[in-house]
């Protein structure tokens, strides 16, 4: 009898000793990003919740893939922690929720779900939802005084495109955008992207990869005109199949993949000139507020030390 009490506590203090290693390891600390931390937890967290959400199969090789990704991914997110703190931003609940409902494909009590059978945080999740909603608003507050608009060149535009009578053509587009890496040269990383591409597709390499604000739509830009779009984005879609990914397109601070999802042709007399010249603003007013984040973004990486253990 005594031989059996000893052997229960052996186990019972053995269990314990291994749940307390298996907690240590969980909060042991990868990076520390000025006084902001990333434990393995929260990597494991992210990693596991991207391949859910895109569907993917769960396994080591998935998890290697997305390794780099995400800590690049939640290093941005402390980043961005620490400038939001200077500002009292408030997020209505209900921009959470559509974000959540874009995401699960309008099911998100099945991801809470498919999160929780897998031990994951749905709460880690929706902190980094509200962050990211945050940073836009202060981006936005932030730059919008710097972003101009010449109202009377988009006119002159407009006037040109509705009296040539030249076919408009409207394109669906999607977009992966990915930062410069000054560990890596751009064909390392353009080729990684392309692979990733090739290997689980378009929309979730934009998913787990895109660092612009439409990620969570995997990418997807909807219909745009093609005379909305810049001259370079014009040439390269110009000269992209349907169905196919652009050549990357190399700017100051990231490169951008595009994909021609579908291209469909407008009569000028059906098309509305104010809409068009609205929608034409806010697609040059989009692409200023996603140059000045990326921007802000890269300024914020050199300024605080980020620290690997």
């Amino acid at each position: 009898m005594k031989n059996c009490i000893i052997l229960i506590f052996f186990i019972f203090f053995n269990t314990l000793n291994s749940n307390e290693l298996q907690a240590n390891l969980n909060n042991s600390i990868i990076v520390k990003v000025d006084k902001k931390i990333i434990t393995n937890f929260e990597v494991k967290n992210k990693i596991l919740r991207t391949l859910i959400i895109s569907g993917n199969e769960i396994n080591q090789t998935n998890i290697n893939k997305l390794k780099k990704q995400t800590l690049d991914s939640l290093i941005n997110l402390k980043l961005k922690e620490i400038e939001l703190e200077n500002f009292d931003l408030k997020i209505d609940k209900k921009r959470v929720d559509s974000y959540v409902n874009v995401v699960s494909r309008n099911k998100p009590q099945d991801l809470k779900n498919k999160l929780t059978n897998y031990n994951l945080d749905f709460n880690l999740f929706l902190k980094e939802i509200e962050t990211e909603l945050k940073w836009k608003q202060f981006i936005f507050k932030k730059y919008s005084k710097r972003i101009e608009i010449d109202e009377v060149f988009i006119e002159k535009e407009v006037e040109k495109i509705f009296l040539s009578q030249v076919k408009n053509y409207e394109v669906n587009l999607s977009e992966i955008e990915i930062f410069h890496n000054k560990n890596k040269s751009n064909n390392e990383l353009i080729s990684e992207i392309q692979n990733e591409i090739k290997d689980n597709g378009f929309d979730d390499t934009a998913l787990k990869f895109s660092i612009s604000n439409t990620s969570s739509q995997k990418g997807n830009l909807g219909w745009l005109s093609i005379n909305s779009l810049s001259d370079k984005i014009k040439t390269v879609i110009n000269n992209t199949e349907i169905g196919q990914v652009s050549k990357p397109i190399i700017q100051t601070n990231s490169i951008l993949f595009l994909k021609l999802n579908s291209k469909r042709e407008t009569k000028i007399d059906d098309i509305d000139k104010t809409e068009f010249k609205n929608n034409l603003i806010n697609q040059k007013r989009n692409e200023m507020f996603n140059l000045f984040s990326v921007s802000h973004l890269s300024k914020l990486k050199n300024f605080y030390f980020v620290e690997y253990q």
